[in-house]
């Protein structure tokens, strides 16, 4: 077997290269990156590329044809994931998460890939209302990234067939520690504020609804759809991925980081708007697609893995919302400092 990664070098990318690499010992495993966070490493002990028997340094926008002949299975990973990015140029997210995703599949498709397996989001239920939502229910997309998914997922359909499998997992948001990590995800974010100043300050008045999903989890949900059958779910898919009783409120979300990280104060603006992007999920069909591949880490665990690898790093920074564990503050640093121009390619200035 043979697989393609895109995007490998962000933060899920590291749980997914150790996953498949166990699953698959004898494959050839192949990551494809434009490396604007290669640099980001955080408390790793190898490489995450290790797993890998080659990475490919390329913009997911130009990948060719020849590229793709051989493979087995694609994972699309690569996108612009910050809200803020999406709202200085929403163009852009849209050419790199959408277009370029789009392209990278029919590319796939022609070069006799049978499995193509797409990072999606429950984002897209955005202002998401009352009740748990089901993959049946309506969307109401708020981001340019969120907006992204749906259009690419829309653009997926019509390319699926009973020899180009495709699996569109709308993964909970992302959380847990990893050998890239970002603290701009909720979760990440409570635990880095506790450390760091045993106060977690809520912007909005807590009450918008998240369901999260730990990366180690995200790699598993990846390697099955990786292998189904397409008697199971068929030739395109869309799936809610992630677990019922990981449906939170945010303010709830601050208590329990509180509870394990002792002395910690919660402060929530309870004058605050609401924030709109709130929205409860329906992991049923998961569960029944996927009954061996469900999330395994608990919000506990997370919670005290994030401790134990920032308190590793001697972590203390009070300002980190302003420094590289912000992927905006990375992409916007390379800008910049003229190492990326505005469509976020790299530039031939190496100072």
């Amino acid at each position: 077997m043979k697989i393609l990664i895109t995007g490998n070098m962000g933060y899920v990318g590291p749980s997914v290269m150790c996953r498949l690499r166990k699953t698959y010992p004898d494959a050839e495993i192949v990551g494809l990156d434009s490396a604007f966070f290669a640099h980001c490493l955080t408390n790793a002990v190898v490489l995450p590329e290790f797993y890998l028997d080659k990475q490919i340094f390329m913009d997911v926008r130009d990948i060719p044809q020849k590229l793709l002949e051989g493979f087995d299975v694609v994972v699309s990973l690569a996108a612009i994931s910050n809200d803020i990015m999406g709202k200085i140029d929403e163009s852009l997210t849209l050419d790199v998460n959408c277009y370029a995703g789009l392209k990278l599949a029919q590319l796939a498709k022609n070069a006799g890939v049978n499995s193509f397996v797409f990072a999606s989001s429950c984002s897209v239920y955005g202002a998401g209302g009352e009740g748990a939502k089901t993959e049946q229910a309506d969307i109401n997309p708020l981001t340019a990234y969120a907006k992204s998914k749906i259009q690419t997922e829309n653009g997926l359909e019509p390319l699926a067939d009973k020899n180009f499998k495709v699996t569109c997992l709308r993964f909970a948001t992302a959380c847990g520690m990893s050998d890239r990590l970002r603290l701009d995800l909720v979760i990440n974010d409570f635990v880095a504020c506790a450390l760091a100043s045993k106060k977690i300050t809520v912007l909005s008045d807590g009450s918008p609804w998240r369901p999260l999903i730990h990366v180690k989890d995200m790699a598993l949900a990846i390697d099955w759809a990786i292998g189904r059958e397409v008697s199971s779910g068929g030739p395109f898919l869309i799936v809610n991925t992630g677990s019922d009783t990981w449906n939170y409120q945010v303010k709830d979300l601050a208590q329990a980081v509180a509870k394990e990280i002792s002395g910690t104060d919660v402060d929530i603006n309870l004058n605050a708007p609401p924030d709109k992007r709130s929205y409860q999920v329906d992991f049923a069909y998961f569960k029944k697609l996927a009954p061996k591949h469900q999330p395994q880490v608990d919000l506990k665990t997370a919670v005290g893995e994030l401790k134990e690898g920032l308190e590793a790093m001697r972590f203390s920074n009070g300002d980190f919302r302003d420094s590289e564990f912000m992927r905006i503050k990375v992409l916007t640093g390379h800008r910049d400092a003229g190492r990326l121009t505005q469509d976020l390619r790299w530039t031939t200035n190496k100072k």
